[in-house]
């Protein structure tokens, strides 16, 4: 084993924080699309898939984290992964989703 530089281990662990608070950041989100304004099944389909979304983030979070600080601590490089990939296109996709249903008046 090799003895990591601490900078990197804390790098890795404010990583794993931001992950966590764009999940909360996105469930927060999704909890008010359910909440608020008039009531809409589409707008409460994409608030629980946003909910959903930001729960995985949270959880994919701590699987990378976990990965590179056992990647840093063998003095490798963690793996890049297609996590970052799977969170962008699905913001976007509950994005592209609202704007749809807003100019098409299902909101």
């Amino acid at each position: 084993m090799v003895d990591p530089d601490v900078r990197f281990l804390l790098a890795n662990e404010r990583t794993l924080l931001a992950w966590i608070r764009t999940g909360l950041a996105v469930v927060a989100g999704g909890v008010a699309l359910t909440q608020i304004g008039h009531s809409s099944d589409t707008k409460g389909v994409i608030g629980i898939a946003a909910m959903l979304l930001g729960g995985f983030m949270a959880v994919v979070g701590y699987i990378r984290y976990q990965a590179a600080d056992k990647a840093i601590r063998r003095g490798e490089l963690p793996t890049i992964g297609h996590e970052p990939i799977i969170q962008a296109g699905s913001v976007a996709v509950i994005a592209f989703a609202l704007v749809v249903t807003h100019f098409l008046g299902i909101w």
